[in-house]
């Protein structure tokens, strides 16, 4: 499953890259699945009091929560050893990209997975370089200018299209490929 990591420091929209990407690869037909970091060790998804927060309380590690438009699985499950894999191996049978939004030590050097960093300085960009392989854009709503640097830096508010173009042409066949299997 072609998978497209969208890394970047704190507010430097990636939240906002991932929802054009999502966006644009949808209306192209695919079927995406993103995961979303949260890095706060007591975040939960589950209300307290709500009746699935209960259930959890009572022993049960797997909870579904069945409404008319959605099902949500929460799992009570220990993440911090979880790998990609593990990723990939909850929506892999419903989707036909991945796309990741933090997760930046997982994949920081993974050549397997291009990036698309977020920036919010000329600096950020320099130093992402170095740290993030491959790259397949820059994005930014800041004037934020890339010199001498083969990575194109897009717009996402503006043109978000173009990096929606960036990633199709980067994943396209490898889509094409698993859906005749």
């Amino acid at each position: 499953m072609p998978i497209i990591a969208v890394v970047g420091s704190r507010r430097s929209g990636k939240t906002t890259t991932v929802e054009a990407l999502a966006r644009g690869l949808t209306e192209k037909g695919y079927r995406v699945a993103t995961a979303k970091h949260i890095p706060d060790f007591h975040f939960t998804i589950d209300a307290k009091e709500k009746d699935t927060w209960r259930h959890a309380q009572a022993g049960a590690k797997t909870i579904l929560s069945v409404a008319p438009n959605e099902l949500t699985i929460i799992k009570k499950v220990d993440t911090t050893e979880y790998n990609l894999s593990a990723l990939v191996e909850q929506c892999e049978k419903e989707a036909d990209i991945l796309i990741l939004e933090g997760f930046r030590k997982l994949v920081a050097k993974n050549p397997s997975i291009p990036k698309v960093v977020t920036v919010k300085t000329v600096k950020e960009v320099s130093e992402t370089s170095k740290y993030f392989k491959p790259i397949l854009a820059f994005t930014s709503s800041a004037k934020v200018e890339v010199k001498g640097l083969k990575i194109p830096k897009i717009d996402v508010l503006k043109e978000p299209q173009k990096l929606v173009e960036i990633v199709d042409k980067r994943v396209e066949s490898v889509i094409k490929k698993r859906r005749t299997l």
